[in-house]
Order: C-alpha cells, then structure tokens, then sequence
C-alpha cells in the first residue's frame, strides 16, 4: 500500500487508487463533474485538478491519475486554485442563466462548485451556443444547452443498464448528447441518469416546476414495487409525496431504483379509497365504520374467517390480522393470491441466499422461469457485474432481450433434470455456481427439481450457498414468515368455505369462489379488490404508515410514515383492532408499539434490520423431477404490476409508450 503526502498529511492509500480517492481519505473535498464511484473513469471535465510532486510543474486530473509511492498532493495551493477557477470560467461559458426556472436548482453540483471553486464572473461576451431539445420518453425531461459533456448518462447506459441508448453526435463545441434517433430511453432503469446528471440538463418530467428541495419533509422509506426492498427517499410536501430518490446501500440497491420505484408515487393520490363502502342491491354506497363492523360482526364467521394478504402489505398488517384470526380460532392465512402452493417448512428453499451482493461474484447461473428485466431490474444490474468478471448465463423460459450475453436453453422444465452438456460440465467445474428461480417456474412446480439440482451439481458449500429463489412480491418473505401459507396455496382457503373473508390490499386473487362469503377489503386504492368487495374499509398505502418489510433475499428493513392518509382512511391496524372489538375478542396490542413488539416476539428475526438467518437447505429428493414448458412470464407490463403503479398517470403513459407503442397526443391535439 502506497504512502503519498496530502498538504502536509501522510496517508497510506489501498492499492489502484486515484489521487482524487487519495485526497479524499485524507478528509480534502475535490470537486468534480465526470467522475463517479460506480463509473469508468472519463477524466473529460478537468474540474478535479490537483498539484502533484514528482511530476510536470502544471495541474493534472486527480481522478485519473494512480496514487504512487511518495507522492506530495497540494490541493490548495495558488495554482490549483487558479486552474480550477479557469476550468469553471470554460464550462460556463455556454451555460444558460436559468437558475430560477431549472429543476436541478438548490441541488446542482455546477450551482454549488460555481460558488466554491469559481472566479465569480465571466471574462466571456460572445453569443452562447444553444442545442435544439430532444426527447428521451415521459420520463427525462431534456434541457441539453445546460449539458457540459460530463458523459455520466454515457457511461451509465453502456455500463450498469447495459443498453446503448444515450450516446454523443459530432465534436468540440458541437459535441451533443442523445437518445439513438432521438427516440425514447425504454430500459427500466432510465430515470437514475437524472441523478447522475450534475446540471440541469436532464431532469424529471413529471416532477417539473413541482417543488423546490429546501421545501420538502425528507422521509427514509422502503421501495415496495418489486421483492428488491430498494432503500428509497420520500420527499413530501403537506399531504402529498412529490417524489422518490434512491438512498444509497450498497447490499441492497447500490444507488440505483427502477423507473416503476420512482415514478408510481404519482398514484398515492390517484384513485384513492377515502371512505368507507358498503355494497347494498348491488351497488357500494357510502357507509360508516360502526355500519361496517357491526355488518360484518353480524356474519358471526367464529372460525370460519379468513384473511389474504396482498403484495405491497407490511408485516405489521399481516401479524395485526393474524392475531385477530387467532383470538377467532382460524388460522386461513395466505399470501400468495395467485395460487402458488410451494412447500414452506423450510424457508431457505424459498429465499434469495447468494444474496443481492452475493451473486454479483456467481460464476455461472442458471435462470430458470424470469424475465430478470422486469421482475427485479436491480438483480439485472448484478448479473450484468457478474458477466463482465467472467460469470456464464444460462436460462430457461421463453427468449427476452438480456443486457448481458446469455444463452437461452428453451422453455421446457425438464432440462433441469438433464442439461446440455456443456451447461453441465460449467456448473461441475465452477467456484461458486448459482441457479435462480423465478415466480414462472414457482409456480410449475418446480421448486423440488431446483432443490435436485442445487444437491446435484453442489450449489451450497462452505462460504457459499447457490440456490435462490426471486420473488416478485415485496410482502412474500415477511408473509412467509408469519406463516400466510396454506400447505395448498389458495385451494385450502376456498375449500374452508369461510364465511368472512379479509382482503388485505389483495388486488391480483381470484374472488369468484367466495361468491358466498362476505368479502372485506382492507386497501388504498379503488383496484381489483374493491371491485370485487362487499365491504370497503379505507387503509394507508407504504408511504402513510410506519412498518417493516421483508425483502427477496431475507432482509429485514423498516420503512417511515411519510404523510397521512386521506380522508377517512386509516392504518391497516388501527382497522383491524377496531375490528377485533367489534367481533369481540381481543388481540393483545392498542398501539403500534405494542403490536411491533407482539410481532418481534412471535418471530424475533423482525426484530432485528439486516439478514435473516433461515438455516441449511433441507434435504432434496433426489427423484424429484418437473415437466412442463414455461409459455409466459408472470409479469405482462413491467408499469402496471400494482395498485398504485395502476392508478399512476405516469406509469400507464410509460406503459403504452414504451411497451405498446402507443403515439398520444398532446391536449392540444
């Protein structure tokens, strides 16, 4: 490890690192455009200069320049000083005074930097150059004469999305940056080049002359639109989330969120259940609390009531209505609406345990039944890492476009049983094999066969355990573990023949088999599940409740209330204790505190943020087999695969832009 000199202070700094980390282990801010942690280095802005002895008597980009053995690194001396007031006078010499109408103002890196490091005025009169705006879809909006050529939206299409949509025409002061053909960025994770950007020159279109930064309430929340648990930032203002931010965790999300994270939080607001309905000669009218309790207290349900769980549900909820179930004698709870019925004794059989950060080190894997892509575009980012160090990407199911080369296998399921023999000698011969899992081949059945093949080719040994399974639910873990699972999936609830039936923000289950019972949704959002109720009873969606979630690899994570819910609406458990008196038994908890602490005493790995700790693998059946051949997946539209992604404005403009190739037009038109 090289010693180097910074202003007077020596450091040792990690081999392979820049003089710019260099600088910044020894506590000195270096400001710069082009350089990110998680990008190839560009060393195009020239805003990072630095003095370093031995070398040439003239400033030198610290951010591509190696740290060396007995280096002395000035970052503060008169010439540093001066070239970086020089390299500021140059970027703004074409960049517009718009200030107090861009978006990026009171969090613009060349706002700040300007203040800092620059000269405080400019020697330059002549005309500025301008660049006709271009369109990168509903999401980016584009001002590009802001632009200064950083390239971080290049490099990050090419490198971490892996699509080679953003690229630069011409050069020297004609240089500009855009889409291929100006079309639309359709990859799903397009939006984090707003973050990336250091200027005004993409910014969001939807948030647009929405708010400023300094006028936001900052919340630390839980991304709910996939089983990735991304750490995300609401930013609300009053009653209304204006936005969501990624956060940064390197074990979950790194810095990145999907544009479905990001963009549905215009539809907290769309939509919404705020009073309470009661269906009566066929059609909901509106009712009040008593009127509803005292209706479903008068089905007298005793043991015959049940309740499902839907996908965006916190564990607080889902124990709240398993404690109301238990004081009733019941124990009809399951999650998994679509009919899954995998066996859950076990519940490493059904996690992600490479982990998230894990399988980026995988050095051959085997995908079977997911579309990666949509069903968590973060795990994508991973396998994407993987290949490029070397991994080999081998799946099953029907063909879509990968960001990574992979070799697709076909779609029957018994190839599990019986690789090519290629693929076999791969995983015979790999460190650190790995197969996926997906919701497509979860639900054929073929959960046993993964098992045969994670004890046949070795997946679990020592410091490395292969076998994973991806859901698509962000309440599939967390409901596991609180045992919403019949051994027969759905069929067991239906063939209860339960008198009350509690749909917990179930939005995707088939209601038709309850003709008979009396159906209760307990949700946000006007969905499936309303449409299908007999009696309505407002709740708070993620962003107005406190509570803990569960992600696809046995993360235990809290999320923060941000705003409150609307009108008559009130948190899922508030409802459901109310209930409890209504039907007269008692659940045990009168406040949220008293339910949590409920809660982390019936399954103490809640109780504790970080991975959960599920055990071995069971023991595989070495005769289990699978027939059957893949034919879909089990996400249809990557932007509408929840209630509030549903009733979001932005999300159904994404949807039928860049995935049906829908034209709309403008009000105007």
């Amino acid at each position: 490890m090289p010693k180097v000199t910074v202003d007077g202070l020596e450091i040792e700094v990690p081999a392979g690192a820049t003089v710019l980390q260099a600088c910044e282990l020894a506590g000195k801010e270096i400001p710069r455009f082009c350089y990110h942690e998680r990008l190839s280095i560009a060393g195009n802005c020239r805003m990072c200069l630095v003095e370093v002895k031995p070398g040439p008597p003239k400033p030198q980009a610290s951010c591509a320049l190696p740290a060396a053995e007995g280096q002395e690194i000035r970052t503060d001396s008169p010439m540093v000083k001066t070239a970086r007031e020089g390299v500021m006078e140059f970027l703004l010499i074409n960049h517009p005074l718009d200030c107090p109408i861009c978006d990026q103002g009171g969090e613009c890196d060349l706002q700040d930097q300007s203040v800092a490091y620059g000269r405080g005025a400019s020697r330059y009169d002549a005309n500025k150059r301008a660049v006709t705006e271009k369109y990168m879809g509903p999401l980016i909006k584009t001002v590009m004469t802001r632009c200064i050529h950083c390239t971080r939206c290049v490099r990050f299409s090419e490198e971490i999305a892996g699509v080679d949509e953003i690229g630069a025409l011409y050069r020297g002061e004609d240089m500009q940056i855009t889409t291929y053909l100006e079309q639309a960025a359709t990859h799903e994770l397009s939006a984090n080049v707003i973050d990336l950007c250091p200027v005004g020159a993409l910014t969001s279109r939807p948030y647009a002359f929405e708010a400023r930064p300094w006028e936001l309430k900052k919340t630390l929340s839980i991304d709910v639109s996939d089983a990735i648990g991304a750490n995300i930032r609401l930013d609300s203002r009053g009653r209304e989330v204006m936005r969501a931010l990624p956060r940064i965790n390197d074990d979950v999300n790194e810095e990145w969120i999907s544009d479905k994270a990001r963009y549905q939080v215009d539809g907290l607001t769309k939509r919404r259940l705020d009073k309470v309905f009661m269906r009566k000669r066929g059609k909901l009218t509106e009712a009040s609390w008593d009127e509803a309790f005292k209706a479903i207290a008068a089905a007298k349900p005793g043991k015959k009531i049940a309740a499902v769980a839907g996908d965006i549900l916190d564990c607080e909820t889902m124990f709240a209505a398993k404690a109301l179930l238990g004081a009733m004698g019941s124990k009809l709870l399951e999650g998994r609406q679509t009919g899954m019925d995998y066996d859950v004794s076990n519940l490493a059989a059904v996690n992600f345990n490479s982990t998230l950060a894990g399988i980026e080190t995988a050095d051959v894997i085997l995908v079977v039944g997911s579309h990666v892509r949509w069903e968590a575009p973060l795990i994508n980012v991973r396998l994407r890492k993987a290949v490029k160090n070397g991994a080999k990407v081998f799946l099953i199911g029907p063909e879509w476009e990968t960001t990574y080369p992979a070799e697709f296998l076909g779609t029957d399921l018994a190839i599990l049983s019986k690789l090519p023999k290629a693929v076999a000698d791969a995983f015979k011969g790999a460190a650190r094999p790995a197969i996926i899992m997906g919701g497509a081949a979860v639900a054929k059945g073929a959960l046993g066969a993964g098992l045969s093949f994670a004890a046949k080719y070795n997946l679990a040994r020592e410091g490395w355990n292969g076998f994973n399974v991806l859901h698509i639910s962000a309440a599939r873990m967390g409901g596991l573990m609180l045992g919403y699972a019949q051994p027969g999936g759905m069929a067991d609830i239906v063939k209860a023949k339960p008198k009350v039936v509690l749909s917990l923000g179930a939005d995707e289950m088939d209601f038709e088999p309850f003709a008979d019972a009396l159906k209760v949704y307990i949700g946000h959002h006007g969905d499936k599940g309303a449409h299908s109720a007999d009696i309505i009873l407002p709740a708070a969606c993620y962003a107005e409740k406190d509570g803990t979630y569960v992600n696809t690899e046995g993360r235990v994570q809290f999320a923060e209330k941000a705003v409150y819910a609307p009108g008559d609406a009130r948190e899922d458990w508030t409802i459901l204790r109310a209930l409890a008196d209504a039907l007269g038994v008692s659940v045990g908890f009168d406040s949220f505190a008293q339910l949590q602490n409920a809660m982390i005493k019936a399954v103490p790995a809640l109780g504790v943020e970080g991975l959960a700790d599920f055990g071995a693998l069971p023991k595989a059946d070495a005769k289990a087999k699978v027939e059957g051949m893949i034919t879909a997946y089990l996400i249809k539209d990557f932007y509408l695969t929840n209630p509030i992604a549903r009733a979001s404005a932005v999300m159904q403009q994404c949807s039928a832009e860049l995935l049906h190739g829908d034209n709309l037009q403008e009000a105007a038109e």
